[in-house]
């Protein structure tokens, strides 16, 4: 009998031997994903010393360019679906906010981490400037929502609307974490999970925040799993799951007087949509659009008819 389990154990330290192998995934220097992630229009930015990836696409001529912000983990590749549909009329801008994507962590003249709300709302500003766009229309997903509406209201003369996708900024409490997150912000395995990665991990992460999880993709889980590890990232997502405050100077949003849009998905199980209703009645006339049918990235999962809301949305107000 002892024989026996001891020849289990062996076995299953032999299958936990390998599975770790086979989860193995360093980080990978910025140049080695350049030419699958950075195709044209991609482009580089300095800003206040800070290698910035953005793409910047559409007529020059438009008085308040769209700026669109991303969420955790995500990318500036999100918003594909919205820049090919808007293009043609507007001139949009996208980035990798610092901690993802291409641009990675916080360097430079800024503090690193530090990827606190404001931090991320004053970098946005430092964009602008480096662009010398004076003026913008705003808008973002989940963390990007809220860096758009801590931008908003610490320079409000800067902009002139606002787009809300399923965005944070109030306390809530999820129906369900992502398990990518959820390890990200375990000490001690967050420090792991900058080593080990497996694919199947960022599968189930970004299955979860969708409506309808048949929508997800394999080119769409290669593209987080691969801006994942780009260099720091993982790092640096341990940093900002750490530093999370919700709730922090939500008092803030009722000073928006900006036109905005507040875009949700009903099957949002990360930040509930009674946020979305929060959003609704604190800025004054505001407008909420809800896609019961879609989860916490409907820009992504369904870009063609949310992108018509936010069509209408723009030329309903001009600047």
């Amino acid at each position: 009998m002892a024989t026996r389990l001891l020849s289990l154990f062996g076995l299953l330290l032999l299958l936990a031997a390998v599975a770790v192998a086979l989860s193995r995934a360093p980080d990978r220097p910025v140049q080695a994903l350049l030419g699958r992630w950075a195709q044209p229009p991609s482009d580089f930015i300095t800003v206040k010393d800070l290698r910035v990836h953005l793409r910047d696409e559409g007529p020059r001529s438009d008085p308040a360019p769209l700026l669109l912000l991303h969420g955790t983990g995500a990318s500036l590749h999100t918003w594909d679906g919205w820049v090919a549909a808007l293009k043609p009329h507007r001139r949009v801008i996208r980035i990798d906010l610092p901690g993802f994507g291409l641009t990675g962590p916080f360097a430079g003249q800024y503090a690193p981490g530090d990827y606190r709300g404001d931090t991320y709302a004053r970098f946005v500003l430092d964009v602008l400037d480096a662009l010398q766009l004076p003026r913008a229309s705003i808008g973002g997903n989940s963390l990007g929502g809220e860096i758009a509406w801590r931008a908003v209201t610490l320079a409000p003369q800067r902009f002139d609307k606002l787009i809300l996708v399923d965005a944070t900024g109030y306390p809530f409490m999820p129906d369900a974490i992502p398990i990518g997150f959820r390890i990200a912000r375990i000490p001690g395995l967050n420090r792991l999970s900058e080593h080990l990665l497996p694919r199947m991990l960022v599968a189930a992460t970004v299955r979860s925040v969708y409506g309808d999880p048949s929508r997800v993709s394999d080119v769409l889980i290669d593209r987080y799993f691969e801006l994942a590890l780009r260099e720091g990232n993982r790092h640096a997502l341990g940093l900002r799951l750490q530093q999370l405050e919700h709730g922090e100077h939500a008092d803030r949003i009722k000073t928006i007087t900006q036109p905005t849009l507040v875009l949700w998905g009903g099957r949002d199980r990360l930040v509930p949509p009674v946020n979305a209703e929060r959003f609704a009645a604190d800025i004054r006339g505001a407008q909420l659009v809800r896609f019961d049918d879609l989860g916490h990235v409907p820009h992504e999962e369904d870009p063609a008819r949310t992108v018509a809301v936010v069509s209408a949305f723009l030329a309903s107000n001009p600047p």
